[in-house]
């Protein structure tokens, strides 16, 4: 826990880098497991493969680019030039004027068709993370843009399996208990929203904002504020 953002998102980065999981992917059933699924619609396309230019592959962009987060709940520092498979992340909590710093690693990429269970059949597109040692949660988090290939519509579906941490301070441990899922089902409707506005405003032909570079080296931080 800190004020203001992180001084050296590049030493983080590295030190995440040498860090584990904080629990047992195997093991995320019971009491204090949340499992969520949200769905936000983004536009619709024609039916078929995605179009060029269109909703989702602004949105792909945008999601990549961890551009749909709230900056008023989160931001991310991450080496953008890296592959999204295995990248560290450095996300920073944001509660009133406290920082919390939080690691993470995208343990996976999305890129498939696959068939509904109404026999329409989507595509998608995403990646998800699993949070590692020293962060206030445990779990998994994904993040995918699917179109429907039969009715051409777009959405954001985030997908999370989480539950609390062992957190050693006492003071954050009664924040967290108390405002910890208040604010993470926030940031899932507010995460959707965003990207339906970004979508529809750089579809109409505004500019798609991109991570800030921080310094020489390719550590950027998102979303941009």
């Amino acid at each position: 826990m800190r004020l203001g953002a992180h001084p050296d998102p590049a030493g983080a980065l590295r030190v995440i880098a040498g860090y584990e999981l904080n629990y047992d992917p195997a093991d995320t059933e019971g009491r204090g497991w949340h499992h969520d699924r949200v769905r936000h619609l983004l536009g619709d396309e024609e039916p078929g493969e995605p179009v060029p230019g269109g909703p989702f592959a602004i949105a792909c962009q945008l999601v990549h680019d961890y551009e749909f987060a709230e900056p008023k709940i989160m931001h991310a520092y991450f080496h953008h030039d890296a592959e999204l498979l295995g990248r560290n992340m450095l996300l920073e909590g944001r509660f009133a004027i406290l920082r919390f710093p939080m690691g993470v690693r995208v343990d996976a990429e999305v890129d498939e068709v696959r068939e509904r269970a109404d026999g329409t059949r989507e595509r998608s597109w995403g990646w998800s993370y699993r949070t590692l040692e020293h962060h206030l949660e445990r779990g998994r988090l994904v993040y995918e843009v699917i179109k429907n290939l039969d009715t051409g519509r777009v959405e954001f579906v985030m997908t999370g399996v989480s539950s609390r941490a062992k957190i050693p301070n006492p003071i954050v441990a009664l924040g967290f208990g108390v405002f910890g899922r208040m604010t993470q089902t926030r940031f899932y409707r507010l995460a959707g929203r965003r990207l339906a506005r970004l979508v529809a405003e750089i579809y109409a032909g505004g500019e798609r904002p991109v991570p800030k570079r921080l310094g020489p080296g390719d550590v950027v931080v998102a979303p941009t504020d």
